[in-house]
């Protein structure tokens, strides 16, 4: 049991100088440890921290503990470990306060780093992630950290367990609950609309610093007018960050449609990079700037400097959108299943104030398209048929992990020049493609022609996404349905 013991003494003094462990609760943690693993003697020495990461001194006790035939199960120790090594959630917190009181970037790079170093945030594992950004813009990533997200029922749900405790997998219930290896999750309370939120980072995130923000209570995803304005007071306190909101409707929404909760982080996503197309004005917000954005789906921008002004603007569009019908583009707004149109909003802080981006959906199904009307359409499914999200609609696609072994096999068959194995027919088309871009392949070609057609498929994905397919067709509807004029 010696192994194990050293192994628990070196994560002690990683937490000492990583986590701040007070050295008067140091042997409190080391028994509430042995009580995890299953140890009830301790025979360490005690350890200086060597410098390496938290992931090789995790793997250092879970492999102790199997060959000591403790337990195998390396998540739940790890999880339970660090968990107990960690600061509790209230003086989380109070150091959050005490970096916000400086600046609120300060705050929130405190907060990502302590979450990477408690393992909470698994960024040894998302560094591995490929990652590429493409000449259309787009950024395409490919998530090897999480299964492939294929049931819309389960987001209507939010993913709520058996028992109904916490409610679902975002409610606050969840800091430290053992059922689903959250002992590391850490929040922060935020106040937005007058009402009780908190932040979180994401364990698995898609960029950099990507969490959310989450209602305090367990209620439904919407998006009104007030959802407007608590994005705007968001970046108000977090001007480096971006905010948004998925559209609550199943195939169209996130993963969690039963919790309202927005989503955002410290990166540029492409939409944000994107000019305006279509100048547009409405003539009761002379103050603002309406534009359709020169983009793949069907984006409009509202900028402005008075928050309660953009939201005004912003709500008359979001109106009209949910009620407009044209049968003969596919445009259904409600049926007998129920409402189909929706908009999902996010806004970035820049010299012009509020730069609030609408993009229009619609969930809408039909024989041809099961999935969905504006959803990828099936010939892309064998490269994404999860839904399409707030993330993907500005720009970075996160593909399933199972493209990494399935995209090298194209390769190999690119340079050999040969037909594709058996099991690969749904890649048919991708491989076509392919195969004319160039009359033979080298590795270094062939690998370079794979993310030239990835590329390209994520931004026909988004084409399928596009209420309206071109933009001049997006000012008509502004103009003739919401109010708006040409600039």
């Amino acid at each position: 049991m010696r192994e194990v013991c050293d192994a628990i003494d070196q994560l002690i003094a990683y937490a000492r100088e990583k986590l701040g462990l007070d050295a008067r609760n140091e042997c409190y943690v080391r028994n509430t440890i042995l009580g995890i693993v299953g140890l009830e003697s301790y025979d360490g020495a005690g350890k200086e921290y060597d410098g390496r990461s938290v992931g090789a001194l995790l793997r250092d006790l879970t492999d102790a503990c199997a060959r000591a035939g403790l337990s195998d199960d390396a998540e739940r120790i790890s999880d339970s470990v660090m968990g107990a090594l960690m600061l509790p959630p209230a003086a989380v917190e109070e150091a959050f306060a005490a970096h916000m009181a400086f600046s609120s970037q300060e705050a929130t790079e405190w907060l990502y780093s302590y979450c990477v170093l408690s393992d909470y945030v698994k960024k040894e594992k998302l560094d591995q992630n490929p990652r590429f950004s493409a000449p259309n813009g787009l950024i395409v990533t490919i998530n090897c950290a999480k299964p492939e997200f294929r049931d819309p029922k389960k987001a209507v749900s939010g993913n709520s367990v058996k028992g109904g405790y916490p409610k679902c997998t975002i409610c606050r219930e969840n800091e430290g609950y053992f059922g689903r290896n959250k002992r590391t999750l850490r929040t922060v309370s935020l106040e937005l609309g007058g009402e009780q939120w908190f932040w979180q980072f994401s364990p698995y995130g898609y960029f950099h610093e990507h969490g959310i923000a989450v209602n305090g209570r367990h209620i439904p995803m919407h998006v009104d007018r007030g959802t407007f304005v608590k994005l705007m007071q968001f970046v108000d306190m977090f001007p480096h960050y971006f905010i948004g909101c998925n559209a609550a409707l199943p195939r169209i929404g996130g993963s969690v449609l039963a919790h309202d909760h927005f989503q955002g982080g410290g990166e540029v996503l492409p939409l944000h990079r994107a000019g305006v197309s279509v100048a547009l004005s409405h003539p009761e917000f002379p103050d603002l700037e309406v534009g359709v954005l020169d983009w793949f789906g069907t984006a409009v921008r509202v900028t402005g400097r008075d928050a309660s002004r953009v939201a005004d603007c912003c709500e008359v569009i979001r109106t009209a959108w949910e009620k407009y019908e044209d049968r003969a583009r596919g445009i259904i707004p409600v049926d007998g299943e129920g409402v189909h149109s929706a908009v999902s909003p996010t806004v970035v802080r820049t010299e012009k104030g509020y730069e609030m981006n609408l993009i229009l959906r619609n969930n809408i199904t039909s024989e041809q398209y099961p999935d969905g009307v504006f959803h990828a359409h099936p010939e892309f499914h064998v490269i994404k048929k999860e839904s399409i999200g707030l993330i993907e609609a500005q720009g970075l696609f996160i593909l399933p992990g199972r493209l990494v072994g399935q995209l090298a096999t194209l390769e190999e068959c690119l340079v050999a020049d040969s037909a594709l194995p058996a099991g690969y027919e749904d890649f048919s088309m991708i491989y076509a493609e392919l195969k004319a871009m160039a009359p033979s392949f080298t590795k270094e070609t062939a690998h370079e022609a794979v993310k030239r057609e990835l590329a390209s498929v994520c931004e026909r994905i988004l084409g399928n996404t596009a209420v309206f397919k071109t933009q001049p067709e997006t000012a008509q509807f502004l103009i003739e349905k919401a109010g708006i004029h040409h600039d």
